[in-house]
């Protein structure tokens, strides 16, 4: 473990140095990767040093201790000692854990797509709950949200909204939600009473830049159409929609709520490369991590991951089987309970598989 964190505190002053020098100053992509890479260190590196600096005075108090002679001055160090050695062992727990490999993308602004599923308008309508949800769940947190594309279904709900929730670490949060959620309710249209199951699908993808992947505009088909469906003045009657086939993957990605051709462009290429990405990484880590996915179930998604039961006032995240009897104050954005606990399940998962290694 000392090996490892010495390595990292060099990097760290490596970083220091470089980030004070002309090439990077003047270049504001290794600027901005540097800067990065050393706010994500700079925990560990203080860590550790509290760390040393602990143990330090451990051996110090231990030392004092086989000196002393009077009885009230030994009994004060040997409690200071106790205290000492609690801290040594509390900060090298601490260290152990921030010294697991992070999913090097939690740091990262993420684009949410929700899709309306099974269940016809009471799907759409679910869509537009969980829309919600979270944009409520990033006002708590001090996120900002904006929507990049929807497609509404004309009773408030959305066959498809896609938005973006920009702020630090939103992905290390969110990402859990990627999956199948169900919803099971009354309809207000059904007159019998009758409980209808309906479901709506997340994404959440880590938003990408081109540092992370590089897109060629070869590789892309661009078509533009007017757009349909429900918008502002503008939106129907010119053709500004836009849709972007990447030829290589096959992703396609189409955006028409805003009102120049251009807008929509830059909107869907930012969609485009987060799909890309996404797709990218699964490629290189899907097998380094199937272990994990397969018992947490995070981003997995076509997989049922939780039921928001109106009658009995529940919400289960069927992957840790955990229950809230509040169901209105989940879908007021109150998802810490669930998303704390299925972070402590990935980092356990994550320290017993660094472990093994």
């Amino acid at each position: 473990m000392f090996e490892k964190t010495q390595a990292l505190v060099e990097r760290y002053e490596e970083l220091n140095r470089l980030l004070s020098s002309p090439e990077v100053v003047t270049n504001p992509d290794l600027l901005r990767a540097y800067a990065q890479e050393q706010a994500e260190l700079g925990e560990t590196v203080r860590t550790y040093e509290h760390y040393r600096n602990v143990e330090r005075e451990l051996a110090d108090a231990q030392a004092l201790a086989e000196t002393e002679e009077d009885p009230e001055m030994l009994a004060l160090i040997r409690e200071e000692t106790a205290l000492l050695e609690n801290e040594v062992l509390t900060t090298a727990e601490k260290l152990k854990l921030l010294l697991v490999p992070k999913d090097p993308r939690d740091g990262k602004s993420v684009i949410v797509e929700v899709r309306a599923g099974a269940g016809g308008d009471e799907a759409g309508l679910f869509a537009a709950d969980l829309y919600r949800m979270y944009t409520l769940y990033a006002m708590a947190n001090g996120w900002k949200t904006e929507v990049i594309s929807s497609n509404e279904t004309g009773i408030g709900g959305y066959k498809e909204i896609v938005f973006e929730v920009r702020g630090k670490g939103a992905y290390s949060r969110l990402k859990f939600e990627s999956g199948v959620h169900r919803v099971q309710r009354v309809p207000d249209t059904e007159a019998s009473g009758r409980i209808h199951t309906s479901t709506a699908t997340v994404a959440v993808l880590p938003e990408a830049d081109e540092l992370d992947v590089t897109l060629d505009e070869n590789d892309i088909r661009i078509d533009i159409y007017r757009a349909g469906g429900h918008g502002g003045q503008g939106v129907n009657t010119t053709d500004s929609a836009v849709r972007l086939t990447h030829l290589p993957t096959g992703i396609v990605v189409q955006c028409q709520n805003e009102r120049s051709q251009l807008q929509n462009k830059l909107r869907a290429m930012e969609v485009l490369r987060a799909r890309v990405y996404d797709l990218e990484y699964s490629r290189t880590f899907g097998e380094r991590d199937e272990a994990r996915r397969q018992q947490v179930g995070t981003g997995e998604r076509s997989e049922k991951i939780r039921t928001y039961n109106f009658p009995q006032n529940r919400v289960t995240d069927h992957r840790i089987g955990m229950s809230i009897y509040r169901l209105e104050s989940v879908l007021a954005g109150e998802l810490d309970a669930f998303i704390d606990e299925l972070a402590l399940q990935e980092q356990a998962e994550r320290l017993e598989l660094a472990q093994e290694a």
